[in-house]
């Protein structure tokens, strides 16, 4: 079967499409052939060597992907050959707190992934999708839509009326201003793009700044809040945009920390704020088979589905990571065979 693999790790062209060996079932796992997988900056980061560094060369990249079930193991149930499934991102983590023991269940990190024409997986990280969700739709659930949903109503607590803070308009963030609204909440968002802006406002965010226009672009979240600043905020940026974040926040307010897109250089940061506000600063690692369980319900009962700003075709990766690394792209990424 065809399948990529990361090679050497020194940028995008390092992605190797090669011939794979079929994988085998083991009993408490189910193989899926894939039809579509989504693209997340973990992927481009892991091909540049900046996610925890070095991977084996033979590494299967990626962690979203969607297909039909074509093969289950003996001790496996609940799910039938026919089904069609996404995988979870931490395929070992189905429910519960974080533990250190899923960590290496991470899939296209840890473990192989997605990107591939068929792969076996530990049945528990499989969940089904509705009929009406395409395979594309699916493939784009696990890391962005969990992430925001762990941020939002998981670690947020997230209540109606709320102010919710996304920055960029990445996967994530996209998903961050569907959950918001979801759940009755006021989604405030940023771009460098006034064009962005205006399909994310057409998928319902309440406030749009330009951050490129607007320096101190803080200013504006609290005009935007009479004040009172953003209850929770998803974090992409990391460091170098933190400062902006901090000023950003009411009191008791929760940051998710989930990237570093402006980089993760800046060691002048003032923490105070953190005091100050008494802000809470998480870090948010995805989550679990319930929480995307948990996602895909509010979706299905809210008629929300993922918004994919661009497809490719399986023999174009390379094509769609450089696409994602112009950081043009709106919401998500799709890769479809």
């Amino acid at each position: 079967m065809k399948g990529y693999i990361v090679g050497d790790q020194q940028g995008i062209d390092s992605l190797k499409f090669v011939d794979i060996e079929e994988p085998k079932c083991k009993d408490n796992e189910a193989i899926i052939k894939f039809h579509s997988h989504s693209l997340n900056y973990r992927d481009y980061m892991i091909l540049n060597q900046w996610y925890g560094g070095l991977k084996p060369e033979t590494l299967i990249p990626l962690s979203d992907g969607s297909g039909e079930i074509v093969e289950i193991g003996t001790s496996v149930k609940g799910l039938k050959i026919g089904d069609r499934v996404c995988v979870n991102f931490f395929s070992d983590w189905v429910n519960g707190p974080i533990h250190p023991k899923y960590f290496s269940s991470d899939l296209g990190g840890s473990t192989n992934g997605t990107l591939v024409e068929y792969g076996s997986f530990p049945a528990h990280g499989i969940i089904k999708l509705p009929d009406n969700f395409t395979y594309a739709e699916g493939a784009c659930l696990p890391c962005a839509g969990v992430t925001a949903w762990n941020t939002i109503v998981e670690a947020g607590k997230v209540k109606k009326g709320a102010n919710v803070l996304l920055l960029g308009t990445g996967g994530v963030s996209v998903f961050g201003v569907q959950i918001a609204k979801a759940m009755g909440a006021n989604a405030i968002i940023t771009s460098s793009s006034d064009k962005k802006l205006e399909i994310l406002e057409s998928l319902g965010a309440d406030h749009c700044i330009n951050y490129k226009s607007n320096k101190e672009w803080a200013a504006k979240v609290l005009e935007a809040t009479n004040g009172v600043g953003a209850d929770i905020a998803i974090e992409t940026g990391g460091p170098n945009s933190m400062a902006q974040t901090f000023e950003s926040m009411s009191f008791n307010g929760l940051i998710g920390l989930i990237g570093f897109l402006s980089g993760n250089s800046n060691t002048s940061l003032d923490m105070m704020p953190l005091i100050g506000k008494n802000i809470n600063l998480r870090g948010i690692a995805v989550g679990s088979v319930e929480m995307l369980e948990k996602l895909l319900s509010c979706m299905q009962s809210k008629s929300i589905k993922p918004y994919i700003g661009k497809e490719f075709q399986f023999d174009e990766a390379k094509e769609a990571l450089t696409y994602m690394e112009s950081q043009s792209h709106i919401g998500k990424i799709v890769i479809n065979h």
